[in-house]
């Protein structure tokens, strides 16, 4: 499943404030076959701009970068509707970071400690469409998700204001991917109720997807786990 790209060159950015490193994954990247770097970023204003003006295929983006942040880079590009495929690359990083990441774009997320191997698997099951965070392929983001947020069940939840009770027991079943003929039988209620209670939803929350409601819930506490 990893050689399904290798019959065309990956194109790359590198983003890191630190020029040894740079040149070093520049370097290693390069060795392999079907992998091109064709820029590299000192700090987050620039990983923007090069990305915008040359389009790779993948960003390699570290996390604490000066003058705009890695999550700052990841949400300008995502608010500007880039379709980069994003990779961090951090020395660590905490569940509301990763979160967040993925929240604002992030298809992959890899600590600096991590194998080669690590990395160059993670591009290409990436480029795949697949998810990966920190040392393993994602194939189902929800159920990475439900993890991410059983490791912090015991924080205090974020209340949103708006949404009631109902809504609030829809979302917790999007988290758990349920669809909405599930969720319509688990509540007794019609599918055409489960929409309008899923558009009043993103309405509230700001999101447009299911994932992205699963990510905000996630991120933002809103369901309990028992």
């Amino acid at each position: 499943m990893d050689n399904e790209h290798t019959e065309r060159t990956v194109r790359l950015v590198i983003a890191d404030d630190h020029p040894i490193f740079r040149d070093g994954l520049r370097r290693l990247l390069e060795s392999e076959p079907g992998f091109e770097v064709v820029a590299e970023a000192q700090d987050g204003e620039e990983a923007v701009a090069l990305t915008l003006k040359h389009k790779p295929d993948v960003l390699l983006l570290d996390l604490a970068m000066p003058r705009v942040t890695g999550l700052g880079t990841l949400k300008e590009l995502d608010e500007a509707s880039n379709p980069v495929r994003t990779i961090l690359l951090t020395a660590q990083i905490d569940r509301a970071d990763v979160v967040t990441a993925l929240q604002f774009g992030a298809r992959g997320i890899v600590l600096k400690e991590a194998a080669t191997q690590t990395l160059l698997s993670c591009i290409r099951r990436v480029m795949n469409g697949h998810y990966w965070v920190d040392r393993e392929g994602v194939s189902d983001l929800v159920q990475t998700l439900r993890r991410l947020m059983a490791a912090g069940a015991s924080e205090e939840r974020t209340p949103v204001s708006g949404l009631t009770k109902r809504e609030l027991d829809i979302v917790g079943a999007i988290v758990e991917g349920m669809a909405n003929k599930d969720i319509a039988a688990k509540f007794s209620i019609s599918g055409d109720t489960v929409k309008h209670h899923l558009t009043n939803i993103f309405d509230k929350t700001g999101v447009s997807t299911r994932l992205e409601l699963a990510l905000f819930a996630v991120h933002h506490k809103l369901v309990d786990r028992n």
